[in-house]
């Protein structure tokens, strides 16, 4: 088995092609590539299939035009527990105070349902981790990780040398520098320097 990029992306693809045979209006997945750097949010803290799952919820909505999260997508209300359970995704009993219903999770039916889609699926993760452990240093998870919270979404405020910020995921700013259109200089968080502080 590859364990390149593209491969996994492919897989990602396909578990979403397995979703929407049960789910039709789910819409396609425009870029599964996206998913696989994403580390820090509130649709969970590592790529699995019920991440993925849960990603799905989050598209349904869209395609029904319903809001299923507030506070800039962290919080995650009753309208999306909603479509998470016809889904085949369970939660607690009560909201998680920032992130609200997030923190769902596979229930019997729905792991019985996937169980070839999600061995297939941790089966290329599996492989692509290790054929990338050595090239990934420990990222900066941002504020979730330090708080003990799932995350949002979330965002930091990465700012520029000529006084311009932008809120970004910090796994999406250790892919490759963002670049400030102002001056030319790279984007950098400046609270990593004194998180190990705290």
């Amino acid at each position: 088995m590859s364990t390149t990029p593209p491969v996994l992306a492919a897989e990602l693809a396909q578990a979403w092609a397995d979703i929407q045979r049960f789910h039709p209006e789910l819409p396609d997945l425009a870029a599964p590539e996206s998913l696989i750097g994403e580390s820090s949010s509130a649709c969970g803290a590592e790529l699995s299939f019920e991440r993925l799952l849960h990603e799905a919820v989050h598209g349904i909505a869209a395609a029904r035009g319903v809001r299923d999260t507030s506070r800039a997508g962290r919080y995650h209300n009753r309208r999306f527990l909603s479509v998470a359970e016809e889904l085949g995704l369970d939660h607690p009993a009560e909201p998680h105070p920032s992130s609200g219903f997030s923190l769902v999770t596979l229930n019997a039916e729905a792991r019985r349902r996937y169980r070839p889609t999600i061995e297939r699926l941790q089966n290329a993760l599996r492989a692509h981790r290790a054929a990338t452990a050595a090239d990934s240093p420990a990222g900066f998870r941002g504020p979730a990780a330090r708080h003990g919270s799932s995350g949002g979404g979330v965002r930091v405020k990465a700012v520029c040398d000529c006084g311009r910020n932008v809120r970004v995921v910090p796994s999406v700013l250790a892919q490759a520098p963002i670049v400030c259109g102002g001056c030319g200089k790279p984007f950098r968080i400046p609270e990593v320097v004194g998180a190990g502080a705290r």
